[in-house]
């Protein structure tokens, strides 16, 4: 088997080189380049990430190759990301990284001269029959069976989340080593093996750009716009915003209003000005259903109306509902409870009634 493997420097794609290597398969490796403009000044760990992808290919024998795909990062998923912002919406950057960057441009540079593409995502892969029949990992690739996007044991570090807009062509592609384990697991294997990274810290924030903020990522490109915020019971001025784009539906924390706790609850974009209510948990923070005006199926199109769980943001919990399509195409997921900080541009993550195999996902309106 052809195997390439997209290693990043983390102890989660190291492992899973190792993982691949106990079984046999001599996996090339590939570090994807991308990082900050050149004019803006944050801190990337990309020569640490590089430095540890070469010793890692010389410990285990292996061809490592730097795929360069800045420029196709920038243009795709930072011109999305701050399209959407600029729309008042929430966009989620890694989401759209790993369907056009890691998984999209890659294949087209590389990945699509090998069989497999490991990574070291807390996901797993489930193949079953024409009848949704469950088949042994073995039976891939064979007549009429499927892949299906399937979650890790781990509820805190799974990510199927971040991958619920990958196609049926990706994800028939991909394996995840480490995605049956835990991350403690993965932290004494990676001890075990004598890894250089195995009690290196995860990267936090934005796909592949390292320890940045939000808040600085998004002022960097759309600088400050000045508004009123108000109270949206009364109407009354409480503050002023300094930008719509820097706060999302349900936020509570960091918002810097006094007299609080406030909870951002409605943007108006023609004025410019921010909604807020006051109170813990405010009523106006909660909604008991999610409307969508498109939905990705990722193995293929599921039955509907249907009983599902689902996510709206990263979070070890699943909520249930029901979904269904109604006359106007519009997708409608029907919540069995109220749902807090249902924020527009975000992405419905939905799975089957166990939360094992993830259907795909919607753009929340």
């Amino acid at each position: 088997m052809n195997v390439a493997c997209l290693v990043s420097g983390g102890v989660d794609s190291a492992l899973s080189v190792h993982m691949l290597k106990e079984q046999g398969i001599d996996p090339h490796l590939f570090y994807i380049k991308i990082g900050p403009d050149k004019d803006t000044e944050w801190n990337c760990t990309s020569e640490e990430d590089v430095e540890i992808c070469q010793w890692l290919s010389k410990r285990y024998g292996l061809k490592l190759d730097v795929i360069d795909l800045h420029k196709e990062y920038w243009e795709k998923v930072v011109g999305y990301t701050m399209d959407k912002a600029r729309m008042g919406l929430t966009p989620n950057p890694d989401v759209m990284c790993n369907k056009l960057i890691k998984f999209g441009c890659f294949e087209d540079v590389a990945g699509r001269d090998f069989d497999i593409t490991a990574t070291g995502h807390y996901c797993t892969t489930t193949i079953t029959d024409s009848q949704g029949n469950e088949l042994p990992a073995s039976m891939r690739g064979t007549e009429g069976s499927k892949v299906w996007l399937s979650t890790s044991p781990d509820p805190v570090k799974d990510q199927t989340d971040f991958l619920c807009q990958i196609s049926s062509l990706q994800v028939s592609k991909l394996m995840f080593p480490i995605g049956h384990l835990l991350k403690h697991e993965v932290r004494e294997l990676a001890d075990r093996a004598k890894l250089l990274n195995a009690g290196r810290k995860d990267s936090q924030g934005i796909c592949f750009l390292g320890n940045i903020d939000f808040r600085d990522y998004i002022k960097a490109h759309l600088g400050e716009k000045p508004g009123d915020v108000r109270e949206i019971e009364t109407g009354r001025k409480i503050g002023e915003h300094k930008g719509l784009w820097f706060y999302t539906i349900g936020q509570r924390k960091g918002l810097g209003f006094g007299g609080g706790p406030w909870f951002v609850v409605k943007k108006n974009l023609k004025r410019n000005i921010l909604f807020v209510s006051h109170g813990y948990d405010p009523e106006k923070v909660y909604k008991d259903h999610i409307t969508m005006n498109d939905f990705h199926f990722i193995t293929e199109e599921v039955s509907i109306p249907r009983k599902v769980t689902f996510k709206i943001r990263h979070t070890p919990e699943y909520l249930q509902g029901e979904l269904m399509r109604k006359d106007d195409g519009t997708w409608f997921l029907q919540a069995d409870k109220k749902i807090h900080g249902v924020a527009p541009g975000q992405f419905c993550v939905v799975y089957d009634e166990d939360h094992h195999l993830c259907f795909g996902s919607g753009e929340i309106n």
